[in-house]
């Protein structure tokens, strides 16, 4: 088994924290201070964004949500999304499967 308490890593902002990445998921913590967003991007994998600490806007096709620590957000392959941190916040990333398709380390 392995934990993490994501409140109390050591993560840098700006560099993401690969907490586990095998050929199924892959796992990366966050640290993205107030007011920072990452901006509206996309990715292969279906992805799992949970908030461990802070409160941070999910913005996608013009719609805002917002959430605290416990919320969690899904989003299917591809689909474009942007986090703004309304606090510092911590999040933890999760991406399945792992590398997906079309990713470029993934052999075609």
């Amino acid at each position: 088994m392995e934990s993490w308490d994501i409140r109390s890593l050591e993560i840098e902002p700006h560099h993401p924290v690969v907490l586990r990445s095998d050929d199924e998921t892959r796992a990366i913590a966050i640290h993205l201070p107030a007011g920072e967003e990452l901006r509206e991007h996309q990715v292969h994998e279906r992805t799992y964004l949970v908030v461990a600490n802070g409160e941070i806007e999910v913005t996608k096709d013009g719609r805002k949500i917002k959430g605290g620590a416990g919320f969690v957000s899904h989003f299917e392959p591809r689909e474009r999304r942007a986090v703004r941190a309304l606090s510092d916040a911590r999040l933890v990333l999760v991406l399945a499967p792992w590398p997906g398709v079309g990713h470029p380390s993934r052999p075609r």
